[in-house]
């Protein structure tokens, strides 16, 4: 039997013509969403979710729509418990936005900028049983920031064997990207919030920080005594980076959420880099795990509608039949007085496959258990009509997406080397590049966090004979995505040589510009009650991807974590039907 997936794109089509069989309609759908959100475990955060494989005997076909990573995961711990698996997306390389590939010429081109915090627990799991893990580069910890005429600050978290909160103090006390008044207020803004009631009640301290949804980060920061000063100067670049919003538009409950977990844990707040490509280093092993174990990549298959039955007042057909097996007790027809809720909770609505495109035509595609793996663009234009009935779907509809754009600019020279104008020419050998081997924020650019790839992924992205690989965040990227490519990386180039004055005389030799008018949700205040969960109302439909609820932001992390949470409920679905 197969599940199908949707992630990325949702290898969705454009259009949502859905057939579906009129059967028997029962409407039974308790809101759970919102119970469960309250009812999260804080310490989740910390562990590495496990899916159960033991005691289930009963496989199953699953279609599994988007090979993004909440997809790609799903599928893997579907496979590992005896499942077959068929994938589908409408991109022709997996990873949704963290795949990459290369061009003609042999560029590797990503969806982003990647960067792996050190409380990424699910993530950094599934690598060590890849055996990918030592792709990761870890960075000198601390964060650094590049302002106006080559000046660069930073929050400098070494602190020798001393950890966390003491170096994340000392980060905060130190740093010169913020004037004495910013910082002082700076520093009572954070000692009043829930990061110092964390120290000592985690879970307590993340209620609390659940409990600011509903507020900005500036509001909340403002309030709390802290300044425009360091909401400007530090604050938006970081914002921009976690979630693609400045701090005037971001819940407060998604800034903190990173920060507990800074201040709580000394690696929390450490940054790694793949060595190469996200497709050699990160999404190349995954496919290669499920490949080897059965399943099934259709990459380039855009899915088109769900086929799904829906039953209407009560009365029996092939939809009760379905559910129940024939050698049931229960006698047709079938009256609802008397029968268990547990019973009849999922009866509304079934899925029985997907439609796939095939050229102009769809075919059809038989499926015991659906996941949906999309991003929130991809969901909402998947999802039938019919399936709007029920609050926590319908919910998805009131989620929306921030655009972005990457920009990708390759120099003669190393830009960030800002001390030696010899070494910064240097290009003919990797052993002698020079410049800042680190992820880099901005508040003086409209890229909120860039990198040299040439320096922080040399394995892919250095080309002998060349210099800096620049990789930039245009976020949000509203004014930029009806520009053209090529006055967006000339704009871009001089922001770079504002930022890097010791750089104006090196040349641009190749640049790419990659657009996503719908990248992660946008995490505006009052947002997250919105989030589904991986288990829908609908018995043998389920959804996985970044967006959906976690104890966690979007993120590779939230995506990772989200597939499991995906293949957990499935299992205990088909566990609690047994």
């Amino acid at each position: 039997m197969s599940a199908a997936f949707v992630g990325g794109l949702c290898g969705v089509g454009r259009f949502n013509l859905v057939k579906t069989k009129r059967v028997s309609r029962v409407q039974s759908r308790v809101n759970r969403q919102r119970v469960r959100v309250k009812a999260s475990v804080a310490e989740d955060v910390w562990n590495v979710t496990t899916v159960r494989k033991d005691g289930i005997d009963a496989k199953k076909k699953v279609a599994v729509i988007g090979a993004g990573l909440g997809g790609l995961v799903t599928a893997m711990e579907l496979l590992d418990a005896g499942h077959e698996v068929q994938i589908y997306d409408i991109r022709s390389f997996p990873g949704g936005k963290v795949g990459s590939f290369q061009d003609k010429d042999g560029n590797h081109i990503e969806m982003g900028l990647h960067v792996f915090f050190g409380c990424y627990y699910n993530l950094f799991d599934l690598m060590k049983k890849l055996g990918s893990f030592d792709s990761l580069d870890l960075k000198e910890h601390k964060h650094q920031f590049i302002n106006k005429g080559g000046n660069v600050e930073a929050l400098d978290f070494r602190m020798g064997p001393v950890g966390a909160p003491f170096n994340g103090l000392k980060a905060f006390f130190t740093t010169n990207q913020l004037s004495p008044l910013d910082k002082a207020a700076n520093a009572l803004a954070l000692a009043t919030s829930p990061i110092v009631k964390g120290l000592v009640d985690f879970d307590g301290a993340m209620r609390d920080v659940r409990e600011l949804d509903n507020i900005s980060f500036s509001d909340w920061f403002l309030k709390q005594g802290g300044t425009r000063g360091s909401l400007e100067r530090m604050w938006d670049p970081i914002a921009y980076a976690l979630g693609f919003l400045d701090c005037d538009n971001i819940s407060a409950r998604c800034m903190l959420t990173i920060f507990q977990l800074f201040a709580v844990r000394s690696e929390a707040s450490k940054l790694r880099m793949l060595e190469g490509s996200p497709d050699n280093f990160l999404t190349g092993p995954i496919v290669e795990y499920i490949e080897e174990r059965g399943g099934v990549l259709n990459l380039g298959r855009a899915v088109r509608n769900i086929d799904h039955e829906i039953a209407e007042d009560g009365s029996t057909d092939s939809l009760f039949r379905n559910h129940f097996s024939e050698s049931s007790t229960w006698k047709l027809p079938l009256k609802l007085t008397g029968i268990p809720v547990t019973q009849i909770l999922f009866l509304g609505i079934r899925v029985t496959g997907i439609q796939v495109a095939e050229g102009p035509k769809s075919v059809p595609v038989e499926a015991d258990i659906v996941v949906a793996a999309c991003d929130v663009g991809g969901i909402q234009r998947l999802l039938p009509e019919s399936f709007r009935k029920y609050e926590m779907i319908d919910n998805i509809y009131k989620l929306e997406t921030v655009p972005v754009a990457t920009v990708q600019l390759r120099f003669n020279g190393w830009v960030t080397e800002l001390q030696d104008e010899e070494a910064m020419k240097e290009v003919e050998n990797v052993a002698k590049a020079r410049g800042l081997d680190n992820l880099l924020y901005s508040a003086d650019a409209d890229f909120s966090c860039f990198a040299d790839l040439a320096l922080t992924s040399p394995t892919d992205y250095y080309k002998e004979g060349e210099g800096s690989l620049l990789q930039l965040v245009l976020t949000p990227a509203d004014s930029y995505i009806p520009m053209p490519d090529a006055e967006i990386a000339a704009k871009i180039e001089q922001q770079v040589k504002e930022l890097f004055p010791s750089a104006k005389d090196l040349e641009v030799t190749w640049s790419n510009v990659l657009k996503l008018q719908e990248s992660l949700y946008r995490e505006r205040p009052g947002a997250d009650p919105f989030r589904p969960t991986q288990e829908t109302p609908i018995e043998n439909f389920f959804l996985a991807g970044s967006y959906t609820y976690q104890d966690y932001i979007d993120s590779m992390e939230g995506a990772v974590k989200s597939g499991k949470l995906c293949a957990a409920a499935v299992q205990n679905k088909i566990a609690r039907d047994l």
